[in-house]
This record gives structure tokens, sequence and C-alpha cells, in this order.
């Protein structure tokens, strides 16, 4: 069953690629355990943080119509370098501005390289399960949640240590741009890959429907569970919770490392059990543990929660991606572009309705409203097939 993690950990070429989803996930998970630091800084509500979180969509969407030209112009691997050594460097300006808007604007800069070095890292991906007729999908999806772990784990900790923000995110960005270097031969001995013109011109947004929809509509709800989960756990555990600095992060750390196992296993389940089976039952866990996390608002039982919805969303864009790029009839690459257009925009915009809720309600009531949604998306899996 995990002969698929074997041949990953032992290619040394998907083995590199991985480290560039684990280092995106690192520097997420360090920022979205500093955003109540944030939120203090500039004594924000939940509405203006949540407006304020709102830059990152912006920046993410607005580049993200570019993205196949800088692959295409600079190459999947010089692109996939690059992109992870700004998304380092970028990522300081938000942590360490003293004035709001450059907060704003230093987000929108962040997002518009998460969302050139997504595309660049998982079109490498892709090349290489071509190459190798390997399954690494999950897997790389995987080490991106087990750098979201690890990040939120070790800002944690340095947070109950009282580390200057800002020196952290400085050393971080230094210690990844200084393994990007390293990894450097092995990731450019990776065969080149263009999007042709024809695929370019296919791979374009197009009105959903039909089966699509389904899919999408699926996916918004998968996609807004994850993005508040990464935004707002930590502000849960801070506010609602009440716990101890140096366990702030812990909420995060479990549901990423839950996201992590589940993606890990997800390409020995998934052929095995079948694409809706798995979505249908991640979706009741998801909908129990922010449940539990919402009933029982304490350390242990808040993370146990979190973790419950890390093991229920982990497999959702595997599966989800996999089968929007074979619905029957529709021309390569069209369902996969639009899929991501929703995708992204449920992952980074779905956070700001819930600071909204949050401020109008509270945030309980507006992580109950994300349960609801993990059942509404194991409902609608009945309708549509999943590969």
């Amino acid at each position: 069953m995990l002969t698929h993690l074997r041949t990953f950990f032992t290619h040394r070429q998907g083995l590199a690629i991985g480290m560039v989803f684990i280092s995106v996930g690192f520097l997420f998970g360090n920022w979205a355990t500093l955003i109540p630091y944030i939120k203090q800084k500039f004594d924000l509500n939940d509405a203006q943080l949540g407006l304020l979180l709102l830059s990152f969509p912006i920046g993410a969407t607005a580049m993200n119509p570019f993205s196949t030209f800088f692959i295409n112009r600079f190459g999947m691997l010089n692109t996939t370098i690059i992109g992870l050594i700004l998304l380092a460097t970028t990522f300081v300006c938000p942590v360490g501005a003293s004035w709001l808007p450059l907060t704003s604007f230093s987000l929108i800069i962040v997002g518009m390289c998460l969302s050139v070095t997504n595309v660049a890292m998982n079109t490498c991906v892709t090349s290489l399960e071509h190459q190798y007729g390997i399954n690494i999908m999950s897997t790389c999806h995987g080490m991106f949640s087990a750098g979201l772990m690890f990040g939120s784990i070790a800002a944690s900790i340095l947070r109950g240590m009282k580390i200057e923000p800002t020196y952290q995110m400085c050393v971080i960005a230094i210690i990844i741009t200084t393994l990007v270097l390293l990894l450097r031969p092995t990731i450019l001995s990776i065969h080149e890959e263009k999007i042709t013109e024809e695929e370019s011109g296919q791979a374009k947004f197009i009105l959903p429907k039909g089966a699509l929809l389904l899919m999408i509509l699926i996916s918004l709800c998968t996609n807004v569970t994850e993005g508040t989960m990464a935004d707002w756990t930590a502000v849960y555990m801070r506010d609602i919770v009440q716990t101890d600095d140096y366990f702030i992060g812990w909420g995060l750390a479990g549901y990423s490392m839950f996201m992590s196992l589940g993606r890990f296993v997800g390409d020995a389940l998934i052929p095995r059990f079948g694409g809706n089976a798995v979505l249908r039952t991640g979706g009741i866990i998801a909908a129990l543990g922010i449940t539990l996390a919402i009933i029982f608002p304490y350390t242990i039982t808040a993370i146990l929660g979190f973790t419950l919805v890390g093991a229920g969303v982990s497999c959702g864009a595997p599966i989800l991606y996999g089968s929007a790029a074979r619905v029957p009839g529709m021309a390569k690459g069209a369902g996969l572009a639009t899929m991501n257009t929703f995708s992204m925009g449920g992952f980074l915009a779905g956070p700001v309705l819930i600071g909204f809720i949050s401020k109008s309600v509270s945030l309980s009531f507006a992580f109950s409203i994300v349960a609801i949604l993990a059942l509404v998306w194991a409902f609608l899996v009945n309708r549509v097939k999943l590969y």
C-alpha cells in the first residue's frame, strides 16, 4: 500500500520537487501562525482582519493568468526555483511592515509569487509523472501539508520564546534560499516541458456546467475549509480557546499533520476505494472535527478536532483536480484551469467571509458554517462520478 512512498523518497528529482512543496508549506505555516500577531499589532477586529487577508487572493488571482507566460518564457524549472526564492523573501514584508497599507500591499506581492510558484511546481510534478510513469502528485501535496505542520509548530515555539517575528521570517528566508540553491542542479535535471500555444488556448476558463459544475461546488466547500483552517485556526486557538502562546499553532499543526498523512496514503487509497467514497467519508470526518472544536473549546479537544478536519479534507484536492482533468467531452486542460480558478478563490477568499461572519456573530458560529459546508460536499459527492 505504501510502495508509492518508497518510489517517491528514492526518486532524486521527485524528492527535490517535494522539498519545494515542503518549503512553500513551511512558509505558509509560519505566516498563518503569525496572523494573530498581525491582528494584535494593528488592533484589528475580525472583519478588518478578513479584509486584510483579502489582499492575498487579489495578488494570486491577478497573477494566475500570467503563470503560463512565465513558464514558457523562463521554463518551469527556473520559474520554480526563482519563484520559491521570491516567495521566501517577500513573506518577510507583511510581517515586518509597520504600516497597515504596506502590509496589505506586501500580501498582494506574496500572493502573486505564490500563484506563479504553485503552477510551476505542479507542472514539474506532472512532467515527472509522465516521464517516469509514477504517481507522486498526492504525495507532493502531502509534503506541502507536512511543511505547513512544521512551520506552524516552529512559529508557535518561537512565539512562546518571544522571538521577534521579523527576524524569524528573515532567517527562514535565508534557510530556504540556501536549500533551493543546493537543490538547483537536481531540479534543472528534470525534463523541461512547455505548455504549447494549443494547450494554452484550451486551458482557459470556461463556464462550468454538468459534472464539472458539481465538482467545482464540492471544491468550493473543500477549499473554504482549507483556507479557514489555514488562516483562522491560530486565531481560534488564541481568542476562543485562549490557549498559551506555545500552543497557538498546534491546532494548525495537528490539522496539517493529518492532512499530510492523508495525502501520503492518498495515491494508494483513492485507486482502491474510489474518489467518491474517500471524499464522502472525508466530509463527514471534517464536520465531526469542527463540531468537536466548537462544542469543547479546550486546548486538547480543539487540537484533536482540527486534526480530524485535516484527515477529512486531505484527499480533496488530488481527487477533484484529477477528476476535473478527466471530464468527458472537454478540451484537454480546460476543466483543470476552470477548477483551479474556483479552488484558489475558495481557498483564499473564503477566510475573508469567515472574518465578516465572525465580526457579525462569533468565530465559533463562523466555524459552524464550515462544518455545514463539509456535510454539503459529502452530499454532493453522491451526484457526480469522481476518479
